[in-house]
């Protein structure tokens, strides 16, 4: 009898939602992720909690800070688990510049928005991104609930 997989094929492993409704994206960048054995096989059960984390610049590198990976519960036990731990970002030399460059300089902030899977290597995409107002949040607000009644009103006239 062969088992059921439990795994989704969806490249997509988890979603900063509340990302978008925060900030103003300005530009994206794809960076790979330092991760440990234990960390990649938690990922893909999906244990990934990604909405409080963020980026953080120092010492011309990239670190990702409060994402949590929570161990499985079948990790080695010679392994220290710790899921709040800070994760290097892999980016190129030229685009660490252009990050360090308009956090110092414009004030804006980078980011993480999704994490995903590509060719078997864990990527984050990441924006530099500008806080918007609360003026632009409830436009935001607005403009979502618009699309959402005029998608019902469409459906209930093609019937």
């Amino acid at each position: 009898m062969k088992k059921k997989k439990t795994k989704s094929n969806s490249p997509v492993i988890a979603v900063n939602k509340r990302a978008r409704f925060e900030y103003e994206f300005l530009e994206e960048f794809e960076a790979g992720l330092v991760l440990e054995g234990w960390e990649v096989k938690s990922l893909r059960e999906g244990r990934v909690q990604f909405n409080e984390s963020y980026v953080l610049l120092k010492n011309g590198e990239a670190w990702l800070f409060g994402c949590t990976i929570t161990p499985l519960l079948s990790a080695s036990s010679h392994v220290d688990a710790d899921p709040m731990r800070t994760r290097k970002l892999l980016l190129h030399k030229k685009e660490l510049a252009r990050l360090i460059g308009a956090v110092e300089r414009k004030g804006l902030t980078v980011i993480p928005k999704r994490m995903y899977w590509k060719n078997g290597k864990v990527k984050v995409e990441i924006a530099l991104a500008k806080g918007k107002s609360t003026h632009d949040k409830r436009h935001t607000q607005k403009e979502r609930d618009w699309n959402r009644d005029k998608q019902r009103i469409m459906k209930e006239a093609k019937r």
